[in-house]
């Protein structure tokens, strides 16, 4: 582990595990997915891990103050942990959260206060997010927006967001597919 992952391990389980046992799990899965990853991350892996176990930090009960998880995690991470810049940049703007920051009223206040990482680690985390079910068990992203839509029902904002951003989705895990692809292909 590098320090970057050793700090945000232990920082996410102290927010989830407790309070939000599943919520943890799935934390745990995504930064699973995003080790799968290192092939065609480079030097950027050990940062898209630790962003992919802090990406949900935001729901934990003392964090949640405007309700939307992307941003009130990412406030904590950069007011109060200090985090490394480009980690907290990428848990505000994971997986498509400008989407449903325009649904809530807040895109304005997202955009303006965190800049996005390069679109390579965000659909990096995007697609590790979005192939990991609520349990941290692997999935795949049609199941996965099939399932947040019906945990939060098709005409909740969280249902209409999802499905939304679903083409957006899709081309994020069909982009980190044909780059895993590519690398595979390539001579040793």
């Amino acid at each position: 582990m590098s320090e970057l992952t050793e700090w945000a391990y232990p920082l996410a389980e102290s927010l989830l595990a407790e309070p939000l046992p599943r919520r943890w799990n799935h934390c745990l899965g995504v930064a699973e997915r995003a080790r799968t990853l290192a092939l065609i991350l480079g030097e950027d892996a050990e940062l898209l891990e630790a962003a992919a176990v802090l990406h949900d930090i935001g729901y934990a009960p003392d964090l949640a103050k405007t309700g939307f998880h992307p941003l009130d995690g990412a406030r904590y991470l950069r007011d109060s942990a200090h985090a490394d810049e480009r980690v907290v940049n990428l848990v505000a703007h994971h997986s498509c959260s400008w989407m449903e920051a325009d649904a809530r009223g807040l895109r304005e206040e997202l955009e303006g206060e965190f800049s996005r990482e390069h679109a390579d680690l965000n659909d990096a985390l995007c697609y590790c997010d979005m192939n990991t079910t609520p349990d941290g068990v692997p999935t795949n992203p049609v199941d996965r927006i099939n399932e947040i839509a019906g945990r939060y029902g098709p005409d909740s904002l969280i249902g209409t967001f999802i499905r939304r951003a679903e083409p957006e989705i899709l081309a994020s895990t069909s982009r980190v597919l044909e780059r895993v692809a590519a690398e595979k292909r390539q001579p040793t």
